[in-house]
């Protein structure tokens, strides 16, 4: 239950000292094996004598004890010990919420760094307004008061975090465990779904967890034995600068659309020294690589959706030259996709039944629209 705020700041601070306080120990962590996972490649669990669980992300390590359970005697003074049941959990990285909701977990979640009208999530948006989730502020100036208030038993983050590292600070400070997902990092759909099971371990529910993966996965299993389309396809946006935004060539983007028998156009762009999947280009580069591409599918999560081709030549007039916008064949992203990170394959299902088909019938897609 969450606690309503009733305390003032300094009193909440003794509070949170005193819940930070030295747990029971118990014997030294003894690990068994390692959790097996067939796509992630940003973190890794090894799991432990007694059902203790050893997270590892990009060095940092956080041991998930078991409720009713001790804490190790001997731990290394740099792992976070997150002690089940996990509760009240403030979600600042809006693609960790999906996964959560698909296991059951969302009554895990007090806190949200979104507020309720930016989710596209219904079940998130719902809770938030009934008042079952509070917003606690985004990653760079969280409401203290109200994370300590409610006994927040974690903060799940991306890595904007660290642009802001005296909040993390601050908040391990005020004895809350800070946790920096990854998932964003993987260069496949399936590695960043499989975050999932992460997520899983911590709220316990690693079944439900590896149950909701397994269908994704078999889902868009069929489409491994399909033969390539041959047919080009740019992902972009174009910005308010004229510049277009796409994905490079490693990206999970481009690795979709290679799994829905496409292939994509900027499959060369390489990494410009940055960890950013996307990269803006000139539009004289645009029309270079994308010109004769059979497909265009405009990104609307970064500029907005539109409804009709001549929006989109409206953005940028020398549009009208390519392939696909004289064939008619572009597409719009719906807004929703990337906060809905575990319906990806309903996205590579439905480009593939745009490489496939041609012009699939509206009310079989979820996430693309065709521009008129």
């Amino acid at each position: 239950m969450k606690r309503t705020l009733l305390l003032t700041l300094p009193a909440l601070l003794l509070a949170g000292c005193a819940a930070a306080s030295e747990p029971t120990k118990t014997d030294a962590l003894a690990i068994e094996s390692r959790y097996p996972l067939d796509y992630a490649q940003q973190f890794t669990v090894d799991e432990c004598a007694g059902g203790y669980s050893l997270i590892t992300i990009d060095g940092s390590r956080y041991l998930v004890v078991p409720e009713g359970a001790a804490v190790p005697a001997e731990l290394d003074d740099d792992i976070v010990v997150l002690q089940q049941p996990i509760e009240n959990i403030y979600l600042v990285s809006s693609s960790a919420m999906d996964p959560i909701i698909s296991i059951g977990g969302l009554g895990a979640v007090a806190l949200s760094g979104t507020q309720a009208e930016n989710w596209y999530l219904d079940a998130a948006r719902t809770a938030m307004e009934q008042g079952q989730i509070v917003y606690a502020g985004k990653y760079s100036a969280p409401d203290y008061e109200t994370i300590l208030a409610a006994d927040c038993g974690l903060a799940i983050e991306n890595t904007m975090i660290y642009h802001t590292p005296e909040v993390k600070e601050q908040l391990e400070k005020f004895g809350v465990p800070v946790l920096v997902e990854r998932s964003s990092y993987e260069s496949g759909p399936l590695a960043r779904m499989e975050w999932v099971k992460l997520y899983g371990i911590l709220l316990g529910k690693t079944n439900e967890a590896e149950r909701v993966f397994a269908d994704a996965e078999q889902r868009i299993a069929p489409l491994a034995d399909e033969a390539p389309t041959g047919k080009t396809v740019a992902f972009f946006s174009i910005t308010s600068n004229n510049l277009a935004t796409v994905r490079k060539g490693g990206d999970y983007v481009a690795e979709m659309i290679k799994m829905a028998g496409g292939s994509y156009a900027f499959a060369d762009l390489t990494d410009s020294g940055n960890n950013l999947a996307t990269v803006n280009i000139s539009l004289e580069d645009f029309y270079a690589g994308a010109k004769d591409a059979d497909v265009l599918i405009y990104n609307s999560t970064i500029e907005g959706e539109l409804r009709s081709i001549d929006e989109l030549i409206a953005k940028c007039p020398m549009l009208a030259d390519f392939k696909a916008v004289q064939s008619g064949n572009v597409w719009c992203t719906a807004q929703s996709l990337f906060q809905q990170s575990m319906e990806l394959p309903d996205l590579i299902l439905d480009m593939n039944k745009v490489f496939t088909e041609g012009n699939p019938n509206a009310d079989e897609l979820k996430f693309l629209t065709k521009l008129q």
